[in-house]
């Protein structure tokens, strides 16, 4: 067969943030296909990037004091070492914030512009009046309009996946400040997916036979709509300054002032982490992404990202004169333990963590593999069946072939094998075409379908062991022959089964290369025998089993790095105890607010900062009305219901998405009217007149705490 010529990309992971496992579902997906592809003997590369552009980027590097281009090459860094320590082997990790990627940028906007499809307007925009900054749709939140999920971003949501422009938004407030933004005029340039151009090529592109996963391209219809309906909207592709990104060109040659919005030069960051792959090892890049292309182009993306990458990259590329994806896979988010993954429970684990605490990155591959059957469906990391499936199939199946015969194979026959070709389980494997359904269910990404084919081969190969007990036959005299051919044609299986798990567990097929005494496996190795007298190596402990324990500590430490050890508080509270009795000593005179609280009484009030979601008149109640407050939270905000008696002071309207302080962890109380989950902290004078909210400095965000 010829080999293909396959280019792949993975999402590029955001460089504000550190890779967890959630993360890992995808790059670990895209890895084990590109790897069984290069076992079988086609030229495919995969390349990946960090997406390096705006606010969140430019507001983190102020925090902490440095510049976005230090920010950005530290977390290229921490992203290169969490993806190789999981063996995700790119061809190349580069930076949106490359030349290669601005030359391109400049280039796709220079030809869709002549196009006729850029168009420029201006447009009313939020601006945070507190932070002085137009702010961009990511640092809006608010309901979204199409479904009225809270909490959503000003561009997409991720309950429905609707996009939408922030202006749309319920009850919106700035991310940043937490002030409720105001409209500001501003000019903005668009792409106009609008145009009829785009809009029939979208129906004919999304409707390409096996380009999208039949989920998706059912997605896709709902948001294309009918033939006679234009539900496209056009993009804007703009942000005002300030912004770190690519600076807008003007058609004399110098800036405009505005920068080209993040998910316009992010997908483009795939062409330009390829290009300067081809700067590097003298490839063509035209040969890959030219508009005549004969090459494969596939994207593994996550389902969140599902609209930009199907919709608007699409049509940015075919009408600035450059071929489109073969097929977009879309994959679902990862849950621990049947949950979103949480912070508090231990289970928002990082990709550094897991190595840390010395956990084989091996076992998470498998275990991911084992679930991901090609579909957009969520997969769930049960952390008890993670350390029951990984010593089950690995150590007590796969692995337990060789640690029981290869020692006789060494110690009895100077570690060489006899002739196992005629043998009849050989025959009965050879017309089984084993590896031909595991390669179609590698290719087709359905990896849970391959190791249940590939387990099951274990299976047979452990009942041939067990069938002939080695461990038998070597006590008895003139069995020699059939204990050599036994221990031997064990080790060809066990061969076959490495060759056939080689895309899922590449470190340990390594490993297995140089006990067997074999070139670097490819796929012709998962059907063919070790020939008679090849030597082996001595046997070494290849993996160990998983403890519980080890899955414990694990959950303990990413606990635990959201609050101060118990020796650390302790140490707090006893510093802080001292204090106070210093205090009290040097007091002289008694205090008109006498008598005195220590600060661990009022450390047992826990004040956070809510944010008022909504605000309602209670039917029948004189005094009080309804909040409904949010705190900040992983993976999502925690929301909370609370009477305030505030309804002489302050119409309900007006309460919406101001901050305000709470108790948090004061006793729910049943009221007449419903269930009052904490209190907000509001001032009045000595006369009981006039009642004022607490409210935070600009800058604080729900969930932080007051102390």
């Amino acid at each position: 067969m010829k080999p293909r010529q396959i280019l792949v990309t993975s999402a590029l992971p955001y460089a504000n943030g550190a890779i967890h496992l959630g993360h890992l579902v995808e790059y670990i997906q895209t890895d084990i296909w590109v790897r069984f592809q290069k076992l079988s003997g086609h030229e495919c590369y995969y390349v990946c990037a960090d997406d390096t552009h705006g606010t969140a980027i430019m507001l983190r590097a102020e925090q902490e004091g440095i510049s976005p281009e230090a920010l950005i090459a530290r977390v290229h860094g921490e992203h290169s070492r969490d993806f190789a320590g999981f063996h995700v082997a790119f061809d190349n990790y580069h930076s949106t914030h490359s030349p290669e990627t601005r030359a391109l940028a400049e280039e796709i906007y220079a030809k869709l512009k002549a196009a006729g499809l850029i168009e420029v307007r201006t447009i009313e925009q939020f601006y945070d009046p507190v932070k002085e900054m137009f702010l961009p749709d990511r640092f809006i939140k608010g309901e979204c309009p199409k479904c009225a999920a809270r909490d959503q971003y000003g561009d997409s949501c991720e309950v429905c996946g609707a996009a939408y422009a922030p202006t749309e938004l319920i009850q919106p407030h700035s991310a940043v400040s937490g002030a409720v933004p105001v409209l500001r005029e501003s000019e903005h340039y668009f792409f106009r997916l609008s145009d009829q151009r785009c809009q029939d090529f979208l129906r004919g592109y999304t409707r390409g036979e096996g380009r999208l996963q039949s989920e998706a391209a059912n997605k896709l219809q709902e948001w294309l709509g009918a033939p006679h309906e234009n539900k496209l909207t056009d993009w804007d592709i703009s942000r005002d300054a300030p912004y770190f990104g690519f600076e807008i060109p003007g058609d004399d040659g110098h800036g405009t002032g505005k920068y080209f919005y993040v998910w316009l030069d992010a997908p483009i960051g795939y062409m330009g982490s390829f290009k300067n792959l081809c700067a590097r090892k003298g490839l063509d890049f035209d040969a890959y992404w030219g508009k005549d292309s004969s090459a494969e182009l596939y994207h593994f993306i996550g389902k969140d990202i599902l609209y930009f990458h199907a919709l608007f990259w699409p049509a940015e590329l075919a009408h600035a004169g450059y071929r489109t994806p073969t097929k977009i896979f879309a994959h679902g988010f990862l849950t621990v333990d049947g949950q979103k993954m949480s912070k508090s429970r231990g289970t928002f684990i990082t990709a550094e963590s897991y190595l840390e605490q010395g956990l084989d990155p091996e076992w998470l591959r498998y275990y991911y593999a084992a679930k991901l059957n090609g579909s957009i469906e969520d997969i769930d990391l049960n952390l008890e069946d993670f350390v029951a499936r990984v010593n089950s199939d690995l150590i007590g199946k796969y692995l337990n072939i060789a640690s029981r015969c290869a020692g006789f194979i060494a110690k009895r026959f100077a570690g060489e094998l006899a002739d196992v070709e005629a043998e009849p389980l050989i025959e009965t494997l050879r017309d089984g075409n084993l590896h031909q359904r595991v390669a179609q269910a590698y290719e087709e990404r359905d990896f849970s379908r391959a190791l249940r084919e590939i387990m099951a081969f274990a299976d047979q190969a452990n009942k041939y062991v067990n069938d002939h007990k080695p461990w038998e036959l070597a006590k008895l005299p003139g069995r020699e022959a059939e204990l050599h051919t036994v221990c031997s044609l064990a080790l060809t299986l066990f061969k076959r089964l490495t060759a056939l798990l080689a895309p899922v567990l590449p470190r340990l097929a390594e490993q297995v290369e140089s006990f067997l005494n074999v070139p670097g496996f490819t796929w012709a190795d998962t059907h063919t025998t070790l020939p008679v007298g090849h030597k082996i190596n001595d046997y070494k402990h290849l993996m160990t089993r998983i403890e519980a324990k080890q899955i414990e500590a694990l959950v303990a430490a990413n606990r635990e790095s959201l609050a101060p050890t118990a020796a650390v508080a302790n140490a707090h509270s006893q510093q802080r105890h001292a204090q106070h009795q210093q205090a009290s000593e040097d007091r002289v005179q008694q205090s008109s607010w006498e008598p005195f609280i220590t600060i661990d009484d009022f450390s047992r009030i826990d004040l956070r900062i809510a944010r008022i979601a909504a605000a309602e008149q209670v039917e029948g109640a004189e005094k009080l009305l309804r909040l409904t407050l949010e705190l900040g939270g992983e993976p999502g905000p925690e929301i909370r219901t609370v009477f305030a008696g505030i309804k002489s002071a302050y119409d309900p309207a007006a309460l919406v998405g101001r901050l305000t302080v709470m108790v948090a962890n004061l006793a729910p109380r049943k009221m007449k009217f419903g269930l009052s989950e904490g209190m907000v902290l509001a001032a009045s004078g000595n006369d009981g007149h006039g009642i004022f909210l607490l409210s935070p400095d600009s800058g604080a965000q729900p969930g932080m705490r007051v102390k």
